[in-house]
């Protein structure tokens, strides 16, 4: 059997500590630590971040605030920030990642693929054409080639040219 070596993987694997309640309104809550939890930007009833276990480099999600599975319990203001959030997203990464396309999606319930399904949020995935490789389809891992903490700073900084 081939190995592929993923160390960073090794804290979370070696954490006394799993996660107890929602990840997504701990990050919500927590003030001061944006880049520690990869969060870009936060909005009235929203925020960007980095999804610490990436398709592809880059991969965003934008987060409702209020803690909701469900599409029909966001008012219109709340619909408006997360869908504005979602297009400013899309701006950063073609600002910063210049993608040739995008995956954007909504995975509702565990039979939609969603991985944390009892918090509301909207993938927002760069594409380019060839990025599936031989590792995707032979073996069934994906090759991320850049680190979190790296993507983060580059798309950080790039925030003010993104509104």
């Amino acid at each position: 059997m081939e190995r592929i070596w993923a160390p960073w993987r090794m804290t979370y694997l070696a954490s006394p500590v799993r996660e107890v309640g929602c990840v997504f309104c701990k990050v919500r809550d927590t003030a001061g630590q944006d880049r520690e939890l990869l969060v870009l930007a936060r909005g009235k009833h929203s925020l960007i971040m980095l999804n610490r276990y990436p398709y592809t480099c880059g991969h965003l999600m934008v987060v409702a605030a209020r803690h909701t599975a469900e599409l029909d319990d966001l008012d219109d203001s709340e619909l408006l920030d997360l869908m504005r959030g979602v297009r400013r997203a899309r701006a950063l990464l073609r600002e910063v990642a210049r993608p040739d396309g995008f995956n954007i999606g909504v995975n509702l319930g565990k039979a939609g693929g969603a991985a944390i399904e009892e918090h509301l949020h909207i993938h927002v995935v760069p594409r380019w054409i060839g990025d599936t490789n031989f590792m995707a389809t032979c073996g069934g891992v994906r090759v991320i080639p850049d680190g979190l903490l790296e993507s983060y700073d580059r798309l950080y900084q790039a925030l003010g040219r993104c509104p």
